[in-house]
């Protein structure tokens, strides 16, 4: 600031008022950097609260899958032993049928050279005329098939459990080595009601070596990527699944042949909250846990996506020791 100095009525001089305000720039300054401190911790703050709900959640939801499939385990097994009891059963009494049926055949081709009770003759038309109304080839026949098909059912109850239990892992919170392929098929059986209507899922798995991972949280990156794959195709489409072992990492490709995902959103598909679907039917939060479980697991996950023409991920995971 300054002000002129005046002597008889001329200016003389100036005198110059300087006001020191580093000291306030630098107090601005160490009051920006704090703020953006603040947010970048409030910001990490969030992500990471969200993360913890969402790894609550599957903790949740792994117990609750492991106590339904312990559940269904019991009626399941006994069933499934009644069905042998039952078949063993059946065969005997398949057997003791024929007998009666070959008893029957000979009497009557007896009775048509000698003279036996009316009572007899009677009886033996009567069962000729039972067999008749009853099919009773067909019946046989089929009963051997029911049981046959209510075995296979549940043998495929048992391998939904088992693989509802391998999905699941409750309470497991240190990394221990885990098939890839077997984790993605029991994924796949615990979601494919999302996937059955509309999709034909393929699968190319390469031969690999067991990865020291977190199996559960690997589980949930599939179930994100398999849904999210299922929701972005509309009618009817195809969901690929490729693994190979390369170079100390183990690869698994997701490809979908569904609606893509718009240029401009590739870049921000990982950030949380952000999603393209419909309010009610996505958090955004999917992609960024998954993000974090792969990055957790010290390997990578990219996208490749066109719009209209579907979406690729491709994940890469070291085969060695995971961070803790």
């Amino acid at each position: 600031m300054s002000t002129p100095l005046i002597q008889n009525g001329e200016v003389t001089g100036v005198i110059e008022s300087i006001r020191d305000i580093s000291k306030r720039k630098k107090v601005e300054e160490a009051l920006r950097k704090s703020h953006d401190e603040l947010e970048q911790t409030l910001r990490k703050l969030k992500e990471t609260q969200t993360q913890m709900l969402q790894s609550e959640k599957m903790a949740s939801i792994g117990q609750l899958a492991a106590g339904v499939a312990h559940e269904i385990n019991n009626p399941t097994g006994f069933v499934s032993s009644n069905l042998k009891t039952l078949s063993d059963y059946q065969d005997d009494i398949s057997t003791l049928i024929e007998q009666y049926r070959r008893l029957a055949t000979d009497l009557k081709e007896t009775m048509a050279t000698a003279e036996y009770p009316v009572a007899i003759s009677e009886q033996l038309g009567r069962i000729g005329d039972l067999e008749a109304e009853v099919d009773i080839d067909f019946v046989l026949n089929d009963i051997s098939d029911l049981v046959k098909e209510s075995q296979e059912g549940t043998e495929r109850i048992k391998k939904i459990v088992l693989d509802l239990k391998d999905f699941a892992h409750p309470g497991e919170d240190k990394p221990k080595f885990a098939d890839i392929n077997k984790s993605l098929d029991s994924t796949l059986n615990v979601v494919w009601n999302e996937l059955k209507y509309k999709t034909t899922v393929t699968k190319d798995y390469g031969n690999l070596p067991e990865v020291r991972c977190y199996p559960q949280q690997l589980n949930q990156v599939f179930v994100n990527l398999l849904v999210n794959a299922a929701q972005a195709i509309e009618k009817q489409g195809e969901i690929k699944i490729a693994t190979r072992a390369n170079d100390g990492y183990v690869q698994i490709k997701i490809s979908d042949t569904g609606s893509g995902i718009p240029k401009e959103n590739l870049s921000k598909i990982f950030d949380p909250f952000f999603t393209t679907k419909e309010v009610g039917k996505g958090t955004g939060l999917g992609l960024n846990v998954a993000y974090n479980i792969i990055k957790k697991h010290k390997g990578t996950i990219d996208v490749e996506s066109t719009a209209g023409k579907g979406t690729t991920f491709t994940i890469r995971i070291p085969t060695g020791e995971t961070s803790a």
